[in-house]
């Protein structure tokens, strides 16, 4: 199958590659791979360029960024006993620093970031800030088998390796350790019924997974246990009408919200997210 592409430069603007943005709906050309369900852009932008838009992004997302990392944190609550007793903790696009919040105020110690955009590490507070180094993911940047657990949260959509980024992550977790990741669900309900509607198909996404496609590529990673589920998220009412296809009405719609001060009420929907927990050794 092929999803020809969407795509018009002219409106892309400095938040076209920041977190959890308004949708534009646009996206590269993307084509169906008949094995694993995988689907992908086809030809994939020039990686060099990608780096350079996502280091440059606006961000205007700590509130969205906050509510995510809260629901990332209850996700883990029948992981944390399986992993190892000692160990650092590694996420890949750390973005403001909200989950490493999470994770310290659950009692994970030794903790690192790493994040691209240059706005979304100057919205970190300043107590998480030293966490986060900035730039790529690189395996070499970081001692192999350091970690008891790396995340990888809504980013293997952005990755133009998504496979080496997995197996780099392998490399550097501790035996019994795990990686942890979170994606858009390209086979949930509602992404089915909204098809190229949804707000998954983005110019940020160069690949997008359903449970089957997900599991080959983390079994290919190196990863002989591999556990995944779909789950709700959280957010204010606001950032769902944000996402929703409403075209220009949405704006109104959600002014109108927030004077009523309903906009920030919290709303938890199955809106079509895979969590991925692949177990470095498949006793654990």
């Amino acid at each position: 199958m092929l999803y020809e592409e969407r795509f018009d430069p002219a409106r892309l603007d400095r938040f076209a590659f920041a977190a959890r943005k308004v949708p534009e709906l646009m996206h590269w050309q993307l084509v169906e791979c008949p094995v694993c369900d995988l689907l992908f852009a086809s030809p994939a932008p020039n990686p060099g360029g990608l780096a350079a838009a996502y280091r440059d992004a606006g961000y205007d997302s700590a509130e969205e960024a906050r509510y995510a990392a809260e629901t990332y944190g209850e996700l883990l609550r029948e992981v944390v006993p399986r992993l190892p007793a000692v160990g650092g903790v590694l996420d890949v696009g750390a973005g403001n620093g909200a989950f490493l919040r999470v994770l310290r105020e659950r009692g994970f110690g030794d903790l690192t970031g790493v994040e691209p955009s240059r706005a979304a590490l100057n919205a970190a507070d300043a107590d998480i800030r030293p966490l986060i180094r900035e730039g790529v993911f690189r395996a070499r940047d970081f001692e192999p088998g350091r970690f008891r657990m790396v995340s990888i949260l809504h980013l293997v959509e952005h990755l133009s390796e998504p496979l080496a980024a997995f197996r780099h992550a392998q490399g550097l977790l501790r035996s019994g350790g795990a990686l942890f990741v979170v994606c858009h669900d390209r086979r949930a309900p509602l992404n089915r019924l909204l098809g190229q509607r949804s707000a998954i198909y983005d110019v940020e996404h160069l690949q997008l997974f359903g449970r089957g496609s997900l599991q080959a590529l983390l079994e290919r990673a190196g990863f002989p246990k591999v556990e995944i589920r779909r789950f709700p998220n959280r957010y204010p009412l606001r950032y769902w009408l944000r996402l929703a296809p409403l075209g220009s009405a949405k704006t109104g719609l959600i002014a109108a919200l927030d004077r009523v001060r309903v906009g920030s009420l919290p709303l938890t929907l199955p809106v079509g997210n895979l969590v991925a927990v692949a177990w470095k050794d498949a006793a654990a």
